[in-house]
């Protein structure tokens, strides 16, 4: 698995410096990570790099990227056992098969931007709880993700798409 972070990021857990990285070969095994803060509260952003599909939980103050491989490992695997794409990228998900790289490119930096944007603007009203957010911001419409003839796309759609495989 790749797991892409800002150098920031990198830096407060510890890391060398980061190379760039092409695309994993499984689209469903790279992932973006930005940490955020909202009032006082540190949390995490981590979106499928290719669909942009999003789950937010606490933030990561203290940790090593060891640990944070190990998070967002068990994150990633819940959501591809939902989606019944688990069987076979099992092993992919261990720890220390992590690889971490650079962002991939402004594209997909900007559109994290915007979906950190859009979780303030959700946690303000302190109706949500954290991993809700991150369901909302799977229906957020997104440029970057648009098909042919539309303006906008959703990071659910673009992973729904992504499960289903190239024949979508």
């Amino acid at each position: 698995m790749i797991l892409r972070l800002p150098q920031t990021l990198n830096a407060r857990l510890g890391g060398g410096p980061l190379a760039a990285s092409a695309s994993h070969a499984k689209p469903l095994l790279d992932w973006s990570v930005r940490a955020f803060v909202v009032g006082k509260t540190e949390l995490v952003l981590l979106s499928n790099t290719r669909s942009l599909y999003s789950a937010v939980f606490d933030g990561v103050a203290g940790e090593t990227r060891t640990q944070l491989a190990e998070r967002v490992a068990g994150a990633v695997g819940t959501i591809l056992d939902g989606t019944g794409r688990f069987v076979g990228v099992g092993n992919d998900l261990a720890p220390e098969s992590v690889r971490f790289a650079k962002a991939l490119d402004r594209s997909v930096t900007g559109s994290m931007n915007e979906l950190v944007a859009y979780s303030e603007v959700l946690l303000a009203g302190g109706d949500l709880a954290v991993p809700e957010v991150g369901v909302r911001l799977n229906d957020f419409l997104l440029s970057a993700l648009a098909r042919a003839g539309e303006k906008y796309g959703t990071p659910r759609a673009a992973f729904a798409a992504l499960v289903a495989g190239p024949s979508s």
